[in-house]
């Protein structure tokens, strides 16, 4: 299946149906009087967080979703049927924004999240509805009220506990495959991966998701290699797993390359806590591990981890501490939680 991770959709809601002008005309019945029906409310477009959905690929394929209109109103004060409404279906994760891909109108971050995002125009009056003892007779009624259409931006970011960032050839899809049960596409030329891809990966007892977003290389906020766009996917993770590939010559510009994107590309994704680690340690000899490890803690200004996806030389230190990270961030967001449920519970 191709990944998709963002689509542009024009929606439209139903117009509703238009009330009924009537009368009640039978034999015997010298007073009919007005009995025209109320018109249907017009289908809205809702949007609906479910399950086994990881990409947005329906979407490009059509772009059109229109609700149904509302059925008019009868006689016999008999009212129209309601529009039938139409439901996006979207992965968690999904964000949605208006026309200029700024202004968010909703965050589908749970499973079961439905939101209404265009209404249905509400179904107008019958002539019966106008009746009154001084309007015995009313010869006019409502139409239907116009539905809601526009353009909208729907924009998925995966949902991960932690990401991996680092150049072309860091090791990232490497590692990834080694700590978990994924398989991703692995070979020795750049931009190998294409797309994210995500991991459940488990050390001692505990379970994180880990996300592999495509390599970076410099210029990747201008749009250079295949850009920054899947660095929205890391928005979301809570600790960021930065590789350096130790066979390269320059282990310091690699690392300033990542994080001169980073901070380019902003959005908070600087301010996210990350290990660095040297990767490819199998394939250095004692005197280039302590060398490039220092010259790294020396750009970093950090502790700096030795480790290899091959050989799985130091691979469950750092996913301790990345397991202890996120088990940190996940208590601070309970904490918060309970502090907004207790304000909002509690009434001078």
């Amino acid at each position: 299946m191709k990944f998709l991770d963002q689509a542009k959709i024009f929606i439209r809601s139903g117009n509703g149906g238009a009330g009924a002008v009537s009368f009640r005309r039978e034999k015997f019945i010298e007073y009919g009087g007005p009995d025209g029906g109320d018109g249907g409310r017009g289908g809205s477009v809702v949007i609906e967080c479910v399950e086994g959905l990881n990409t947005l690929i329906d979407y490009r394929f059509q772009q059109h979703y229109k609700a149904k209109t509302g059925m008019h109103g009868m006689g016999k004060n008999r009212s129209g049927a309601n529009g039938a409404d139409v439901v996006l279906k979207v992965p968690a994760g999904t964000q949605v924004f208006e026309e200029d891909g700024e202004t968010l109108i909703a965050d589908m971050t749970e499973l079961g999240q439905r939101i209404v995002l265009a209404k249905g125009g509400n179904g107008g009056f019958g002539n019966a509805y106008f009746k009154s003892s001084t309007n015995q007779s009313p010869r006019h009624a409502n139409p239907g009220q116009d539905g809601i259409e526009k353009w909208i931006v729907l924009r998925l970011k995966l949902i991960a506990d932690a990401g991996l960032v680092g150049l072309p050839n860091a090791g990232k899809s490497t590692f990834l495959a080694a700590v978990s049960a994924a398989k991703p596409k692995i070979a020795d030329y750049p931009f190998t991966t294409l797309n994210p891809g995500l991991g459940v990966v488990t050390v001692d007892t505990r379970s994180f998701v880990l996300a592999d977003i495509p390599g970076l290389i410099e210029g990747a906020h201008e749009g250079a290699g295949l850009g920054d766009r899947f660095l929205g996917h890391l928005e979301r993770c809570s600790i960021l797993i930065h590789l350096v590939d130790g066979t390269q010559d320059d282990v310091a510009e690699a690392y300033e390359v990542i994080r001169g994107e980073i901070e380019a590309y902003g959005a908070g994704l600087e301010d996210k806590p990350e290990i660095l680690s040297l990767n490819k340690a199998d394939a250095l000899t004692e005197e280039e591990r302590a060398e490039k490890k220092q010259r790294l803690e020396e750009v970093s200004g950090g502790k700096v981890h030795l480790l290899s996806g091959v050989s799985g030389e130091g691979v469950t230190a750092v996913l301790r501490l990345v397991a202890d990270a996120i088990a940190e961030n996940r208590a601070r967001e309970r904490k918060a939680e309970a502090q907004d449920e207790d304000e909002e519970g509690w009434k001078p």
